[in-house]
């Protein structure tokens, strides 16, 4: 396996952090760590590291764009002191800009999709910011749109810019000057792959220009939510006319391209589902202890996918481990959010366990043999509350019988009632191991089969109905 890429004891010093005090907070931003994923990359050869830009200050990569694009706007002339800076955000982006607008002394004004987590509306009205949320679902020249809105706000506001993220040079700039170099001298310069989600396009666009000017060999893939047209757009050239459709998966993705993101340093497209997405943030937060969001998970399902593919101890993948996990404790990180948008696997649960569940007063088994009379099994499904009973010879189940059709046929010819359950029942019921999954028992269930029989040790044990599964399911 080749070397990991650790710097020397020389340039460790040179940059090792926090020895002397900082001026402000906007002096931490950068130089943030890479860390290597050697547990959920298990059993792939490539080395993969992660660039944990969660580290910066406000919890994102965002933090590193913040102060350039006031700085543009600045020098520009369009920002006075004591104005206003509007942007449409994901909540990141936000967060960069009200930092750096808390020690220039700017108001700030954000558009935010209603899709977002409340943990972000929070964050960004606790630096003293406005907050305008917009619908999610409209398209992007809708006056609803959430950058549509905030472009309406900077036109209606005196003294206001729109700090443009989607749109201004000085957020890609901000990384062909620092995130780029961070990585050529963290990797030694061997860094063979880089992956990024593409969202303002900015990161991923200033990472490779600076990247592919050092060695043009290296491969910039661009990890994309399924749903975004981003992935489309660029394998048709642009020429293609995609339809998006809704994710869950924040602040990466897009429904036209941004002029801040450059298609054509870009080598290669990975669409990403927003279950294996949040799947992934969840590993890498409880297998690495790196608390990341939704797109750092993303990222890392594309850079995985990407080093399996290589299959090269000589290759080198850096995937981009974009914010915190603290942004989605209501979303990602909640059991039942997960569930309720189907984006968590429930974990695997036997028969037995529903077989359990059942009220424990009941007899586990109620059957009737073979011999017995149809008034009989009538009375002994009325006196135990059941539907439908197995008809058992010793300890094999022979015929069932349902209480629906042996009273249909008994008010129809009152004579039925003293035949034998042998002459009227049904075919037997089918016999389960106590193991078997919940969801495969669910499927031998139908109309004309109501209940199965489950066995341990070579002994039935109990009866589990239709209605005893779907129990189960609607409250797993």
């Amino acid at each position: 396996m080749a070397a990991s890429p650790v710097l020397s004891a020389d340039s460790v010093d040179e940059h090792l952090r926090h020895r002397r005090p900082y001026d402000s907070v906007l002096d931490t931003i950068g130089w943030t760590p890479l860390i290597r994923l050697s547990r959920v990359s298990r059993g792939i050869r490539t080395p993969v590291f992660g660039k944990a830009d969660f580290f910066n200050p406000g919890g994102s990569v965002k933090d590193r764009i913040g102060m350039p694009m006031i700085e543009s706007h600045e020098r520009a002339g369009t920002l006075k002191p004591g104005g206003t800076i509007v942007e449409a955000t994901s909540g990141n982006t936000g967060v960069g800009l009200a930092i750096a607008a808390a020690l220039k002394g700017y108001k700030c004004i954000f558009t935010m999709p209603d899709k977002m987590s409340q943990e972000k509306v929070r964050l960004l009205k606790a630096f003293g910011a406005e907050v305008i949320i917009t619908p999610t679902a409209v398209p992007p020249d809708h006056p609803q749109n959430y950058v549509q809105m905030a472009k309406r706000i900077v036109a209606e506001t005196p003294g206001a810019v729109l700090a443009g993220q989607f749109e201004n040079p000085s957020n890609p700039a901000a990384h062909v000057a620092t995130t780029g170099p961070e990585l050529w001298e963290q990797t030694g310069g061997r860094i063979t792959h880089f992956v990024a989600g593409a969202g303002t396009g900015g990161t991923i666009s200033g990472v490779a220009r600076y990247l592919k000017s050092k060695n043009p060999n290296i491969k910039i893939i661009a990890a994309d939510p399924q749903g975004s047209v981003l992935a489309e757009l660029w394998r048709t050239k642009g020429e293609g006319h995609p339809t998006g459709a809704p994710y869950k998966v924040e602040g990466v993705g897009q429904d036209c391209v941004p002029a801040t993101l450059d298609m054509d340093v870009i080598d290669e497209f990975i669409s990403v589902g927003d279950k294996d997405a949040f799947s992934m943030a969840r590993r890498l937060t409880r297998e690495e202890g790196l608390f990341v969001g939704g797109s750092a998970g993303m990222i890392a399902h594309a850079a995985l996918t990407v080093a399996r593919r290589l299959d090269d101890p000589d290759a080198l993948v850096v995937t981009f481990l974009c914010d915190t996990g603290e942004r989605y404790l209501s979303k990602v990180f909640n059991d039942e959010w997960m569930r309720e948008n189907q984006l968590l696997d429930a974990p695997m649960q036997s028969i037995e366990s529903v077989l359990g569940s059942k009220d424990a007063t009941a007899p586990a088994i109620v059957s009737v043999t073979p011999g017995a009379t149809v008034r009989q099994a009538i009375r002994l499904m009325a006196l135990h509350n059941v539907s439908q009973v197995p008809v058992m010879d010793g300890a094999v189940c022979v015929g069932s019988v349902a209480e629906s059709q042996l009273t249909s046929r008994s008010l129809a010819d009152a004579k039925v009632l003293d035949q034998t359950v042998s002459d009227v029942m049904d075919q037997p019921f089918p016999v389960v191991e106590a193991e078997a999954p919940v969801d495969s028992v669910a499927k031998l269930l139908s109309k004309s089969n109501r209940a199965v029989l489950m066995r341990k040790n070579g002994v039935v044990q109990g009866i589990v109905t239709r209605y005893d599964v779907l129990e189960h399911l609607m409250h797993r």
